[in-house]
Formats: C-alpha cells, structure tokens, sequence
C-alpha cells in the first residue's frame, strides 16, 4: 500500500484505504473515492493532482492525495 500522491502518472491503482478527518473523507467519498474504486492518476501539477475516478477528471490538493491509499 502507498498513498496516491506516489503512483505513475497514466497507472490504474485500486483503492484500499481512504484516511483523513471524518470530514476530509466524506468529501473525497462524495467525489467517487471508495475502497474498491479504480483511480488513474492523469497529471500532476505542483504536487497537486488530476485523477480519472469513474469516468471523471477530478483535482485534488497533495494533501487529500496523501490520504488516498492505493
């Protein structure tokens, strides 16, 4: 397991674990982030990210990134 700020840009990652304050992860659950889901990282901009989640191209902060387990 590592977190989906380390994972190659264009590789298909499962999701295993999504950490964070109760908060942080109902955000990134809203947003298609469940354990189970496939997560293609698509670009990284300054540490930030664009992800492909369920045919939708989504940004997030490195902070959110980091608590995405892949």
């Amino acid at each position: 397991m590592m977190p989906l700020i380390l994972a190659d840009a264009g590789e298909e990652a499962v999701i295993k674990k999504v950490g964070g304050s109760p908060e942080m992860k109902k955000h990134l659950e809203d947003l298609g982030f469940t354990v189970g889901g496939a997560v293609t990282v698509m670009n990284t901009i300054g540490g930030n990210l664009i992800v492909k989640i369920k045919e939708s191209r989504v940004a997030i902060s490195k902070e959110m990134a980091s608590k995405i387990m892949v």
